[in-house]
C-alpha cells in the first residue's frame, strides 16, 4: 500500500472541485443542495472549498442530491476514499509537539478495546523500557524529550485493563533492533517476554527464517475494525474506511498464521536475551 502525501493533498483538492463542478452542471445552487442532503449551506462550501475533509457519508449524500450516473458516483467515491485518509507528518508532529501526538494517541487508546500491531523494524512504546524509550526519542527537541517519556510511560497503563485484548507481531529485526547497549536490550527482551504473560497480552514473532512477504513491508496498527495507521520514516497515513482497515486486518490475519507464538516464543525471546548479555 503506498503511501504518497502529495498525492493525497491532490486527491483532496480534485474531489472538491468535481463535487462543485457536477452541483453546477445540475444547475443546484449551494443551499438547494444542502436541503437535498440535510446538510447546512455552510458544509456544502467548505467541502467545496476543500476546507473539511467530507466522510464517504458526506460523498455520497451529496452525489445522491445532485443525481449522477452510477459511472460517476463509482469516480467520485474512489477519489473520496484516497482523500479520507489522513497524513501526519514526522517534522510537524515534532513541531507541534510530541505531547499533542500522546495525548491523541491515549485518547485512541481509551476508546479501543482490540488493538492489533505489526512491528516491522523496533518496539513500540507499549512494550518499551524507559531506557528504550529514551533511546527513540533522542531525535526529538530537547525540550520535549523528558515530557514524551513521561507520558508514553504512562500510556502504558492501558495495558493492565484487562478488558482489551492486545495482539502484537514483531519481527525479529523489530525485536533485536540495537537501539540500546546490550545489556539493556537483553533487558528490553525479557520485558516482552514477561508482558507475553499477561492473560490479555499476545506476543507473535517472525523470525528472519520465515518468509512471510515479498513486497516492501510498513509498521501498522489497527485499532478494533474502525481505525488503522501505517507507520513510514517520513510519519503516518491514518486510515478509515472500512475497505482499508479490512486490507489490514486481512494482512495481519496472514502474518499471524506465520508467527511463532506461546511457549516457542517465549524460547526465541530467551534466547535473543542470552545472545545480548554474552
Amino acid at each position: 500500500m503506498a503511501i504518497e502525501p502529495d498525492a493525497l493533498d491532490r486527491t483532496g483538492l480534485e474531489l472538491a472541485a468535481m463535487l462543485r463542478q457536477l452541483r453546477r452542471q445540475a444547475g443546484l445552487s449551494g443551499a438547494r443542495l444542502a436541503a437535498r442532503c440535510n446538510m447546512s449551506q455552510s458544509k456544502v462550501s467548505r467541502i467545496e472549498g476543500n476546507r473539511v475533509r467530507p466522510s464517504l457519508v458526506d460523498v455520497e449524500q451529496i452525489l445522491k442530491g445532485i443525481g449522477v450516473s452510477p459511472a460517476v458516483a463509482a469516480e467520485a467515491m474512489a477519489m473520496a476514499r484516497i482523500a479520507q485518509t489522513e497524513w501526519q507528518d514526522r517534522k510537524a508532529l515534532h513541531r507541534k509537539g510530541l505531547d499533542k501526538k500522546q495525548l491523541e494517541l491515549a485518547g485512541l487508546e481509551a476508546a479501543t478495546d482490540d488493538f492489533r500491531f505489526f512491528l516491522l523494524s523496533m518496539v513500540t512504546g507499549l512494550l518499551s523500557t524507559p531506557e528504550y524509550i529514551r533511546a527513540s526519542i533522542l531525535n526529538a527537541p530537547p525540550t520535549q524529550q523528558a515530557k514524551a517519556l513521561g507520558m508514553k510511560l504512562e500510556r502504558q497503563a492501558v495495558l493492565l485493563d484487562r478488558s482489551k485484548r492486545f495482539t502484537f507481531i514483531l519481527t525479529e529485526q523489530a525485536v533485536r533492533y540495537p537501539l540500546v547497549a546490550p545489556d539493556a536490550m537483553a533487558v528490553q527482551i525479557d520485558h516482552i517476554s514477561s508482558l507475553a504473560r499477561q492473560a490479555n497480552i499476545t506476543i507473535s514473532l517472525l523470525p528472519s527464517s520465515v518468509r512471510y512477504s515479498d513486497t516492501p513491508l510498513s509498521t501498522f496498527t489497527v485499532y478494533d475494525e474502525r481505525l488503522a495507521t501505517i507507520e513510514t520514516d517520513l510519519g503516518a497515513a491514518v486510515f478509515r474506511d472500512p475497505r482499508d482497515v479490512r486490507s489490514l486486518l486481512d494482512r495481519f490475519a496472514f502474518y499471524e498464521d506465520r508467527s511463532v507464538t506461546g511457549d516457542a516464543a517465549q524460547d526465541l525471546l530467551s534466547r535473543w536475551a542470552g545472545e545480548f548479555r554474552s
